[in-house]
């Protein structure tokens, strides 16, 4: 039941062409489910779209960023598949941008560089969020919102707090997105266990930055057979791999190629399970009382109208159970520097 299913499937490439902004509500209506992109034309935005132009799921996709975005929007629109692309661009263009979106993706914020505090990732990246959920507010609350933009497990409180105050929050439709974790884990776990990479099942709970990733190795199928030793070390990268990338980037980027898979194979999850489709599971980090932490990734089943069920926690042996303990403190403190933060925004408005 934990099993986390990835199965992208593309469409037979078919001529399109770029819908303009006079037209793009008549296109939006014509052609079915629609998925707006928030910081289409960053390091993560602009993969992020490539993936998702060829998703036979989308029919309209909507490229909004401060600038740029009409350039990328172009590049895309020469792609032949059946999706039609739609650009925005500056601040007083992001609700037209999100208006009718069945799913809204937000990649939107810096990347973190190296020697980057949480914290300091946190300041750049907080107003962004809450703007983008006003915006979100008014333009689509009915709309299932994927948080992609970092520190996840501070922003999605954070933007809670901002819907909650415009009286257009719904948890079941709210999502840290946390699937990169399990993606590293798969493929990490792929290179100890001699099998190939979608042949591995591995939950990974907890929260999205540093000890507060908990890979559940002791459910991993196929079973994990490597020493304790082994193991630690496997759970240290999985925790530690975003820093990977950054220093071997050497202050150029983070993790965006990554990430944008990750995130495009959690927006496909999200409209299988909008159209319907059984037993589509990810984990993603969500208002949950599975812990003592008010927000938590578990295995979630996926629905129409967002979460279905929270699957909750897998089994758990001694170890993770200790690694368990030891993240919630940590994550509480992240969930309440969040709500604080966001009350602090509402105040002020």
């Amino acid at each position: 039941m934990f099993a986390i299913k990835f199965a992208m499937k593309f469409s037979q490439p078919i001529l399109c062409k770029q819908c303009s902004l006079a037209n793009w509500e008549n296109v939006m209506f014509r052609r079915g489910l629609k998925v707006s992109v928030v910081g289409a034309a960053g390091g993560i935005g602009q993969p992020l779209s490539l993936l998702l132009k060829q998703n036979p799921l989308i029919k309209t996709l909507s490229l909004y960023d401060i600038t740029s975005t009409r350039g990328v929007a172009a590049d895309l629109s020469h792609i032949c598949s059946d999706c039609h692309v739609c650009s925005f661009e500056g601040a007083g263009q992001m609700k037209a941008s999100l208006v009718g979106a069945d799913v809204v993706v937000v990649a939107a914020g810096l990347p973190r560089k190296p020697g980057m505090t949480r914290d300091q990732l946190l300041d750049a990246n907080a107003s962004v969020a809450a703007s983008v959920a006003k915006a979100i507010s008014d333009a689509c609350p009915g709309a299932l919102l994927a948080f992609i933009t970092n520190p996840v497990n501070t922003i999605v409180p954070i933007v809670a707090e901002i819907l909650k105050s415009e009286d257009a929050y719904d948890p079941k439709r709210l999502f840290g997105v946390t699937t990169l974790d399990v993606v590293r884990a798969k493929t990490f776990l792929s290179d100890s266990l001699g099998v190939e990479p979608q042949d591995v099942n591995v939950p990974v709970i907890g929260g999205h930055a540093g000890t507060t990733i908990l890979p559940i190795i002791s459910q991993c199928n196929p079973k994990f057979e490597g020493s304790d030793e082994e193991r630690e070390q496997l759970v240290h990268r999985i925790q530690e791999a975003g820093t990977e990338v950054v220093k071997a980037k050497a202050g150029k980027g983070s993790a965006t190629l990554s990430m944008a898979f990750a995130g495009a194979h959690f927006v496909n999850s999200l409209l299988r399970g909008i159209n319907g489709e059984e037993l589509v599971i990810e984990c993603a980090y969500v208002e949950s009382d599975v812990s003592e932490a008010d927000y938590f990734s578990t295995p979630l089943l996926l629905g129409p109208k967002g979460i279905e069920e929270n699957l909750g926690l897998p089994d758990l042996d001694e170890i993770e159970e200790a690694a368990l303990e030891k993240l919630i403190p940590v994550l509480k403190k992240n969930i309440h520097t969040g709500v604080e933060y966001a009350q602090a925004i509402i105040a002020d408005s």
